[in-house]
Order: structure tokens, then C-alpha cells, then sequence
């Protein structure tokens, strides 16, 4: 990348070339070469941009199947663990601890069920790949079965809602610290309150510093049509309310 901008700042450069032999009163010829010296670096410059914009593109592709790919995988051996141990349990004949197991695996699916309803996609795909992210924070969703004023949200406000929960959970994620090995932990809720969409964030075990994390809350929702509020001063929780009209 820093040899292609070397290039076209030469080439933009180089239109002194013909200047100067304008300005010296050199041959008409030069009158010619100049529109022409200047359409090739615009050229030049078009296609610079084509292959800059082309290799981002494919960047951001390439990092969005590899979150797949590990989300899938996630899931996978997640399921996998599931099913060893519940055939386990069926094996030693221990049936009321199989359908325990039973009974945890629909709520987990009921869980990933709902945030696939959500019906934002950048959200749907971060909350759905997080636990496939190498991070000391475990996130517990809770999505409640009436949610419907999500749905009255425009592209742009379920964008904003979803980057101010992206950036809250960053927040989190980077406002405390844990011993080495040691996992936290985040509950997430989303539900409604009248007219107001809510998403909740309660953090169990904080050790960070509260005043740092009110501030990046804070500046999170700023220019957002929502608002932040620290739930109790003495405890890692806020919430972000989302005004949702019918």
C-alpha cells in the first residue's frame, strides 16, 4: 500500500513536467501533452483506488468466513460435548440426569433461537460468533419473548443499537482485569419498558474501574438516539434505553 501511494504521488508530482515548459515558453506542443499528462494520473489515480478498495473488500471478506468458520466449529464441539455426555448419562442408565441435560440444551437452543430473531444482522453475527472469540468474558444472553419494538427500528437505528451494544461489550471487555486463566462474567438482556427498547449489562465479579467504564458507556451513545444509565453506582451495570415509536 505504501508503494502505491509513492507512485501516485509521483505521478501527481510529475505534472510539474509539463508545467515548466509552459511556463519557460517552450513548443505548443506542450499546451497538448498537458490535458493529456493530467488524464493519465487521473487514470492512474481511478485505478489505485479500484485496487485499494478491491484488496480491503476482500480483506474484510476473508476475516468474516474465518469468524464463521470458528463460530461453526464453536458450535460444533459444543454440540459434540452435549451429545458425549448425554449418551453418557443414557449409558449408566441415569435418566433423570439425561433429561437435565435435555432440558439444558433447549434452553440453549431456545436462547440462540431468539437472537437469531432479532432481526439485525451485524447483531444477530456478533452475539451468535462471541464465544468463539478468544476472550476472558463470557456473555449470557437473555432475550425476552415479547420483544416486538425491536422490529419498529429503522436499518439505521438497529445499526447504531447494534454497534452501541458491540462497543459496550468492548467496554466491558477492556475496562477490567482478571488473573491469567480467570473468565468473567457479562448478562445481557434485551426486553421493553413501554415505548422503550432496553439492553441491560450486569457484570459479575467486576474488577475494573467503574469510572472508566461509565465514561466509555457514556461516550458510546454519543449522537445515538439512545441514552446510557448506570443502574447502581457502586456495581458494573448499565443500561442502554432506545426510544422505539409504534
Amino acid at each position: 500500500m505504501k508503494f502505491g501511494k509513492s507512485i501516485m504521488a509521483a505521478a501527481v508530482i510529475s505534472i510539474v513536467i509539463p508545467l515548466v515548459f509552459i511556463y519557460r515558453g517552450g513548443s505548443w506542443i506542450w499546451y497538448m501533452i498537458l490535458p493529456l499528462w493530467i488524464l493519465a494520473v487521473l487514470f492512474l489515480g481511478y485505478a489505485q483506488i479500484r485496487r485499494s478498495t478491491s484488496r480491503h473488500h476482500d480483506a474484510v471478506v476473508r476475516s468474516l468466513e474465518q469468524t464463521a468458520i470458528r463460530t461453526l466449529n464453536h458450535h460444533r464441539h459444543d454440540w459434540m460435548n452435549d451429545l458425549q455426555i448425554l449418551y453418557g448419562y443414557i449409558k449408566l442408565g441415569k435418566s433423570d440426569k439425561a433429561v437435565q441435560c435435555v432440558e439444558r440444551i433447549k434452553e440453549q437452543m431456545a436462547v440462540e433461537s431468539k437472537i437469531a430473531k432479532l432481526g439485525i444482522p451485524s447483531l444477530i453475527f456478533y452475539l451468535q460468533s462471541f464465544r468463539s472469540t478468544s476472550s476472558n468474558l463470557e456473555l449470557d444472553v437473555h432475550v425476552d419473548d415479547q420483544m416486538t419494538l425491536i422490529n419498529n427500528l429503522s436499518q439505521e437505528e438497529g445499526a447504531n443499537l447494534a454497534l452501541a451494544v458491540i462497543q459496550t461489550i468492548r467496554a466491558y471487555q477492556y475496562s477490567s482485569k482478571s488473573s491469567r486463566g480467570e473468565s468473567r462474567k457479562l448478562f445481557l438482556s434485551l426486553y421493553e419498558e413501554g415505548s422503550e427498547l432496553i439492553v441491560r449489562f450486569e457484570e459479575e465479579g467486576s474488577l475494573g474501574d467503574p469510572e472508566l467504564l461509565r465514561q466509555q458507556i457514556y461516550n458510546v451513545v454519543l449522537g445515538k438516539k439512545m441514552k446510557a444509565e448506570q443502574i447502581d453506582p457502586t456495581q458494573a451495570s448499565f443500561e442502554l434505553r432506545v426510544p422505539c415509536g409504534a
